[in-house]
């Protein structure tokens, strides 16, 4: 990583690097919580792999340096299953601190939680606020993309390259090449049908894991077999 995000006091997103704006929440966040003082330096991201140093001033921030863009080298989806509660949400947080470029919520068979109607759109609308403020906390300058729900089964049919994480699988490291989308099972496994749809396979220990942990440990090894370089 970069040391001048790295050692920014805050990284935001804005929607324009050459004339960057915050908005009121990354105000009052820098303002009344970090109690950032004038010349402190704050990272910005348009969330698009652009980025570029500001410095904080009388309630605001100026540039001061150039803007950089940080190429992604690979990308890694992960389609998971709805875990119950606010497990779901540290699932996303979490896949976003690791790096992890699309999220995709499926409703599985077997799985407990679906959305539908309003309800799904209004906790949409949160994972993407969630997502948005884990990405700002991890420094990353590509924001994940979080979509569904979708049914596995259709999001299997279409998504050949696609990966079961399945104890019976052998190991992700064994695999090549190394996947890019790895989709994770409800804790009731994925049914008959939703394998018979599923291409490759592959385990990620020996142990049975909850969806979340599921998720979190396949891009965990993901990345550390495929370090992805976000820049000097």
């Amino acid at each position: 990583m970069n040391p001048d995000l790295r050692d920014s006091a805050a990284h935001v997103v804005v929607d324009d690097l050459e004339s960057p704006v915050l908005d009121d929440d990354d105000v009052h966040h820098l303002a009344r919580v970090l109690r950032l003082r004038d010349g402190e330096r704050v990272s910005a991201t348009d969330g698009r792999g652009s980025w570029r140093v500001l410095e904080w001033a009388q309630g605001g921030v100026r540039p001061t340096g150039p803007i950089h863009h940080d190429r992604r080298l690979a990308a890694l989806s992960v389609a998971a299953a709805m875990p119950k509660g606010d497990r779901l949400e540290w699932m996303v947080e979490k896949l976003t601190e690791l790096g992890v470029d699309r999220i995709v919520l499926l409703h599985c068979e077997r799985g407990v939680v679906r959305w539908e109607g309003e309800r799904g759109a209004r906790s949409l609308e949160r994972l993407h606020r969630l997502v948005r403020a884990a990405a700002t906390q991890s420094r990353r300058v590509w924001l994940p993309v979080v979509e569904g729900p979708v049914e596995a089964a259709d999001f299997l049919a279409a998504e050949p390259k696609a990966v079961l994480c399945e104890p019976d699988g052998p190991s992700l490291g064994s695999l090549e090449p190394l996947p890019t989308c790895l989709v994770i099972g409800p804790e009731g496994g994925f049914s008959p049908s939703e394998l018979a749809v599923g291409h490759g396979r592959a385990a990620l220990g020996p142990t049975i894991l909850r969806v979340e942990t599921a998720a979190v440990a396949a891009a965990a090894q993901w990345t550390a077999l495929c370090p992805i370089d976000h820049g000097a």
